[in-house]
């Protein structure tokens, strides 16, 4: 089926302005409560977030087979659910309604009224229901600096590195959506030079540069899917700050991985961002080095997409300091591989289940996704507008990602996701 909500030539009856994140060619897909205390399912054209709940029950999804309730619900679980077909022909269906040449909305004033809203009058919700959350660690500079900062660099990746897809499955319940602030978690350390642990707020809270992708019902318990057919069950993707405490992480990972250093929260955007709007930015991933084995083989070379990521720091001032850009491109193992692996075991794969890429990092420090590696382990603070410094983030930190797509065209865009940082609360029985 022809993707025809990509037409780059397509232009909207609302106002749209130039290098806006969300043009008519993007259609995202997100859920809000209306000023009118509605949860609802919605897209977001512009700077108007568009009810597809009242949309649906007003006629404009004729046609198109959908329960009466897909879109008045508190999650896109059940709508990523019905599969690829149905994306398809929602989006493109919203993009035809939306033209500029199509009247049957635009010139329908009491439509519009419960259809249609200022973005800024709308909270934003957790888009899905997380079932299952799972996050990788596939860029390969950050695996290396991470690497050598802990073992050296002649250890620097671990031997099964090249040959698979790292992750580890974290924990769903603390995702939380862009703008919910973040409290200092407490945990056991090791401060540096003594043998014994102690408990406290953590010193080292840290981002991670990431972005997640969203999976419809891949496959039934027991049996793995293939490289080359990952793909299709991808809904689409989100921005993604996966926190980390890394002075908790460094003393607890040690057998099993991460812990509480990383479940206290992580923060996605609230707008998906479907694959088929990311299509047009499809562009070839890392030359893999070690002859892979053949289930995550690919066939298609063009497996990656060119999102530029951007991560800034914004202090209580109002001072913004751009920390870091990166893109995703840079990471080693594609989504689909990521996919294959995860499911390769036999493990089932549902609607909503989220799967985070790691941090994502560049070839040059400039790109690098963490304050870990932007410090340098905290060896060499940066240097903000106020003159202050940061080897990790203060209390009263926000942390502002955005990411984009552009070529001649379109630009297609996430959003923003952000978090700031609350002092730590005290245990009440530390009081």
């Amino acid at each position: 089926m022809q993707i025809a909500a990509n037409n780059p030539n397509r232009k909207s009856w609302l106002n749209v302005a130039e290098n806006c994140d969300f043009p008519i060619q993007n259609i995202p897909f997100g859920v809000f409560i209306t000023k009118d205390d509605i949860i609802t399912i919605g897209t977001r054209i512009g700077e108007y977030a568009i009810d597809l709940g009242a949309f649906h029950q007003l006629g404009y999804f004729e046609g198109i087979p959908l329960t009466d309730d897909m879109f008045m619900q508190d999650s896109l679980n059940d709508f990523i659910s019905d599969g690829r077909k149905t994306w398809r022909l929602v989006r493109n269906r919203i993009a035809e309604v939306f033209d500029a040449k199509n009247a049957s909305l635009r010139d329908n004033l009491k439509h519009r009224e419960v259809i249609i809203f200022d973005v800024n009058e709308v909270e934003m919700l957790l888009p899905i229901h997380v079932g299952d959350y799972t996050d990788f660690y596939s860029s390969k500079e950050h695996a290396t600096n991470v690497g050598i900062m802990f073992r050296g660099a002649d250890n620097a990746l671990m031997s099964n590195w090249l040959h698979m897809p790292i992750g580890y499955h974290g924990r769903s319940s603390s995702i939380v959506i862009s703008g919910t602030k973040i409290r200092r978690p407490y945990g056991q350390t090791l401060p540096n030079g003594e043998t014994q642990p102690v408990f406290g707020p953590t010193k080292a809270l840290d981002m991670e540069l990431e972005t997640a992708f969203i999976t419809t019902d891949v496959n039934n318990f027991g049996e793995p899917i293939s490289v080359d057919e990952a793909g299709e069950y991808i809904f689409g993707m989100v921005l993604f700050n996966d926190w980390s405490a890394r002075d908790i992480q460094k003393w607890e990972y040690v057998p099993l991985g991460p812990f509480l250093g990383k479940s206290f929260a992580s923060t996605m955007s609230p707008w998906i961002i479907t694959m088929d709007a990311l299509e047009p930015f499809k562009c070839k991933g890392p030359k893999q080095e070690t002859g892979l084995l053949p289930y995550l083989q690919q066939k298609n070379t063009e497996n990656s997409f060119d999102i530029k990521l951007k991560a800034t720091l914004e202090t209580e001032n109002g001072d913004l300091n751009l920390l870091t850009e990166s893109n995703f491109k840079y990471l080693y193992w594609s989504m689909s591989q990521q996919l294959a692996h995860h499911t390769s075991n036999g493990c089932n794969v549902r609607a909503g289940d989220l799967m985070g890429s790691g941090t994502i990092s560049g070839p040059t420090k400039n790109s690098y996704g963490s304050m870990l590696e932007l410090t340098w382990g905290g060896k060499e603070p940066i240097v903000l507008k106020d003159k202050t410094t940061r080897t990790f983030f203060n209390d009263g930190d926000n942390v502002i990602i955005r990411g984009y797509c552009k070529n001649d065209t379109i630009r297609i865009g996430f959003g923003k996701c952000t978090g700031k940082i609350m002092p730590a609360m005290v245990p009440k029985h530390l009081k």
